[in-house]
């Protein structure tokens, strides 16, 4: 569930802004800097992700930790300050310290959807659904067109959906509803998003009774969006596999011979047995 560095950046540009107009700060001099230095860092170690010098990596990070550090030594206020050292902590996978700054930068402002839906991932990955959820649903009230709030939302619900269950909050048909509730809402409020649309696909499958025929219909309507090759054949075999599940032995098979691409033979494969296993009942 972790915010995108370009979301980040954006979002920090929005949350500077926000305050009355003026001259724009020292401090909010700073923090750009910072953020902007801490996005070039990233996007190098993507570019080099084959061969990444880590040595190099761990010094530039530790060298914006210690931007941080001083910035908010000379700011104790500034709240964007916590929220973006927040984020960046959470992303080398330095938890604790990462919630420490997130709830400061919460008690200086409450109205902060990005230190909200972060608080939510720490917390689930921390095996605390249950704790994760009002973070996120507060998240959402704040900012309840931001489709990445709902896909979160979405996983949560499924990924810790025993533990929500148990607390009494839920009924298995009460998550089911929201879980499917929330993927669709982030693939309508960004249409243009295939992994979201991808998901709330998928996410009939995730149900107590799956429901194949409406699975099917997205997967239908996804591969009309898809990019020809991979793409596209990556959706043809989901497809067949809901149409094994609903009987339609022989449209699965003709829908699998569509698949060639050497990515997807093992799955293709895989498909090939099952049906192979529902024909000899």
């Amino acid at each position: 569930m972790s915010f995108p560095l370009r979301i980040l950046a954006a979002a920090l540009v929005l949350l500077l802004a926000a305050g009355p107009v003026a001259a724009e700060t020292l401090a909010e001099r700073n923090l750009k800097e910072i953020v902007s230095r801490q996005k070039n860092i990233f996007s190098r170690a993507e570019a080099e992700k084959d061969h990444p010098d880590q040595a190099w990596l761990r010094g530039e990070i530790q060298n914006v930790i210690n931007s941080y550090d001083v910035l908010i030594q000379k700011s104790p206020d500034f709240a964007a300050a916590y929220v973006a050292y927040g984020l960046l902590l959470g992303r080398v996978g330095m938890n604790r310290e990462a919630a420490a700054m997130l709830l400061t930068a919460n008690k200086l402002d409450p109205a902060i959807p990005l230190v909200k839906n972060e608080m939510a991932r720490l917390l689930a990955e921390d095996g605390k659904p249950a704790d994760a959820l009002p973070w996120l649903t507060a998240a959402i009230e704040l900012e309840p067109k931001e489709p990445l709030y709902h896909y979160h939302l979405g996983k949560l619900l499924t990924e810790g959906r025993d533990d929500l269950i148990s607390t009494g909050q839920f009924t298995r048909a009460k998550l089911d509803k929201a879980m499917l509730e929330a993927f669709q809402r982030a693939a309508e409020l960004a249409p243009d998003t295939y992994a979201y649309a991808y998901r709330a696909a998928e996410a009939y499958y995730d149900l107590e009774t799956p429901q194949w025929d409406e699975a099917l219909k997205h997967w239908s309507a996804l591969e009309e969006r898809a990019k020809p090759g991979l793409e596209q054949q990556t959706i043809r075999l989901h497809a067949a596999n809901v149409l094994i599940k609903l009987g339609r032995r022989d449209h699965a098979q003709a829908l699998m011979i569509t698949v060639t691409d050497p990515v997807l033979q093992k799955q293709k494969q895989t498909l090939l047995d099952s049906l192979a296993t529902a024909g000899a009942k």
